[in-house]
């Protein structure tokens, strides 16, 4: 699905049914960049501008995490990735097989609004929506909370651009093991369609 989109919220609760380890290529990026890696530098200026992250680097940091053995043991869940028909071709080549895949459609300025009020919480990794999933009223989340840089109108309206210029040749890849789901809605109801299709 397309940045906010729902995906991470969605993947909390297929990870709490199916016990598979979460892996948002998003989060181990935001990771590299803050601990001010080669490749987080190299990340952090296509991530401001709301461009993709080129493929090598995105490929690098899957597969590294792939191969980990909590992932061997439990199975995975890839949220964000791939974007791109390069990176889906790539994955492919690695030996890479997804038993499903999962897409989740929202429009446009349902998304544009969903990010913008969006704040997380670099504590807990938790997010939170100022008016649709408000954070707790104590003071201490309240003064951590972080706005980020990408989730501006302008940036949105980039990512938004870039996702739907590649969301068909990444279909096309897993077309025999896709569902796609309207992500506008109740999110529990969402949850329990898509662990009907997961767990077929």
């Amino acid at each position: 699905g397309a940045p906010a989109s729902g995906k991470g919220t969605q993947c909390e609760f297929i990870v709490d049914k199916f016990g598979v380890v979460h892996i948002s290529t998003g989060d181990a990026l935001r990771e590299q960049v803050k601990q001010g890696t080669e490749l987080g530098k190299l990340a952090q200026g296509f991530m401001e501008k709301g461009a993709l992250v080129p493929d090598d680097v995105m490929i690098g940091i899957v597969r590294d995490r792939l191969a980990a053995d909590d992932c061997k043991a439990k199975g995975w869940l890839l949220d964000g990735f791939p974007r791109t028909g390069v990176q889906a071709e790539a994955m492919s080549k690695e030996g890479i097989e997804a038993d499903k895949f999962v897409l989740l459609n929202v429009p446009d300025d349902v998304l544009i609004e969903r990010c913008v009020g969006r704040r997380s919480d670099p504590e807990t990794g938790k997010i939170y929506h100022l008016k649709f999933n408000p954070p707790p009223e104590d003071p201490e989340v309240q003064a951590r909370l972080v706005h980020r840089s990408d989730d501006t109108e302008e940036a949105m309206g980039s990512r938004i651009k870039q996702y739907n210029a590649n969301v068909d040749a990444v279909k096309g890849y897993y077309k025999d093991i896709t569902q796609e789901f309207d992500g506008v809605g109740d999110k529990n109801e969402l949850a329990e369609k898509i662990a009907g299709f997961i767990g077929k």
